[in-house]
């Protein structure tokens, strides 16, 4: 079901394409993860509004999708240990910064850093640009622990990409943490970042 019409967006010089507002799961093809992210989200009767749109790569390009869906798309960071051996998911509003050495005091964990591309293929199935709370669905080991802003845990609305960056969905962020995590086996750790 469609709910809004189809736009395109200046993007500095560049036109971004944004589509009609779904409320149903795509019929077109789509990577294994995102089908199966919407088959977890209708089993639950989880309501989801999402759009396709051009690549984005970048938090300031999302808020042109922010304005279509009505909520913002939240940043998210995958980071690991030194020794790569520990992962941690971390999501922020969308103009927060990550002071790493403050999250590696209040997590104890030292040395954090930002994961390589590959380890992040591997546990969330995405690339850089991409990451998600939903390819945690991904994390079928409970590798990644998942670390969200109690900012973001207190809003209404969750916005996010399904695990690849020419799509973005909103749902509320209740359902997102009291259904959809704990049908994948992941809870979310809340705290101040």
């Amino acid at each position: 079901m469609s709910l809004s019409k189809t736009s395109i967006r200046e993007r500095g010089t560049k036109m971004i394409y944004i589509s009609d507002i779904y409320t149903t799961a795509p019929t077109d093809d789509r990577v294994a993860t995102e089908k199966k992210e919407y088959q977890i989200l209708d089993k639950l009767k989880i309501s989801y509004e999402r759009v396709d749109n051009d690549v984005v790569e970048t938090m300031e390009e999302c808020e042109e999708i922010d304005k279509a869906l009505g909520t913002e798309i939240r940043k998210s960071i995958f980071l690991c240990n030194k020794k790569k051996t520990s992962f941690f998911l971390v999501v922020l509003p969308a103009n927060k910064s990550l002071d790493t050495n403050t999250l590696s005091k209040k997590i104890g964990v030292p040395h954090l850093s930002f994961a390589s591309g590959e380890l992040m293929k591997e546990h969330l199935g995405t690339k850089p640009g991409s990451a998600s709370v939903m390819g945690l669905i991904n994390d079928e080991d409970d590798y990644v622990q998942l670390i969200v802003d109690k900012e973001v845990a207190q809003e209404e609305w969750f916005g996010c990409n399904p695990g690849i960056n020419t799509s973005h969905l909103k749902m509320k962020t209740e359902d997102l943490l009291n259904k959809f995590l704990p049908q994948i086996r992941h809870k979310a750790k809340i705290m101040e970042l």
